[in-house]
């Protein structure tokens, strides 16, 4: 078998492969939610509130919007996006808005940066795993002190999501998101789980027997959809709670969204 690629270096040391560049307006929202509420805390305290969109795509959209979506926590936030693909970058200078919203070429090195937050969406599913497994550690080692990597994908309008938080130590949760009117069963999540996960949602893994419990505790609580889809997940969420060591309560819930402890759901 070929060997697998490992994060390639190209002019400027830019580490990594360029993505599909794919992207849409609000297809980042569950993840940029779920960022203003568990990372405000370190934004709020931080003396240099940098954060970056890793990889934003074609599009500089999705960094436009997580600036929007974090000026209310942390008014001087200042976003980089970064991306490997010159004309990208070139492209996205039209939206700048410096120091508050800026662009450069890089990759997995961060540009040379120290951020606080660095969010990688549909970026790291394209590599290998233990290329993916590499592309943490060289994020982490780049963080800022209290500094948290999110390594997650979502389907292309964003209603599907799931996303690991990862800080200088190792991974601490995993995210689930999902748009709960149009959801048949959470387990449909399963193709959307990040790199590090997409693999194990296999019979014996952590994750698959979260999926399997969310999707037993959804049925469970079908008697909840007379009032509606956001009361059903949320009983499936209490019934969960019973078993699983999940964060955060009711009001996340009732977003269609759940965290769990990395620990219950880390590959075996």
């Amino acid at each position: 078998m070929p060997k697998a690629p490992r994060l390639a270096a190209g002019r400027a040391r830019a580490l990594g492969l360029p993505t599909r560049g794919t992207t849409n307006p609000n297809r980042l929202r569950r993840m940029d939610r779920w960022i203003a509420h568990a990372c405000a805390p370190i934004l709020r305290a931080a003396a240099d509130p940098l954060v970056v969109d890793l990889g934003y795509g074609a599009s500089p959209v999705t960094a436009v919007e997580l600036a929007e979506r974090l000026r209310p926590l942390r008014p001087d936030v200042r976003v980089l996006g970064i991306e490997i693909d010159p004309d990208r970058v070139a492209a996205a200078q039209a939206s700048a808005d410096p120091p508050r919203l800026e662009f450069v070429r890089g990759g997995f090195e961060l540009a040379g940066r120290t951020p606080l937050i660095v969010r990688a969406a549909n970026v790291l599913r394209q590599y290998p795993v233990e290329a993916a497994h590499e592309a943490w550690s060289t994020v982490r080692e780049r963080l800022a002190p209290n500094g948290v990597l999110i390594d997650g994908t979502c389907d292309e309008i964003g209603r599907r999501s799931a996303w690991i938080a990862i800080d200088r130590d190792g991974p601490r949760t995993l995210s689930v998101s999902m748009h709960l009117e149009t959801l048949e069963h959470p387990g449909e999540v399963a193709e959307r789980l990040p790199k590090a996960l997409i693999h194990r949602n296999v019979p014996g893994e952590g994750v698959h027997d979260f999926l399997r419990a969310l999707d037993a505790a959804w049925a469970a609580a079908a008697p909840h959809s007379a009032f509606g889809a956001r009361q059903r997940f949320v009983a499936a969420a209490e019934a969960m709670a019973r078993d699983w060591p999940l964060r955060d309560g009711r009001a996340r819930w009732r977003l269609g969204e759940l965290t769990v402890d990395w620990a219950a759901v880390a590959p075996r």
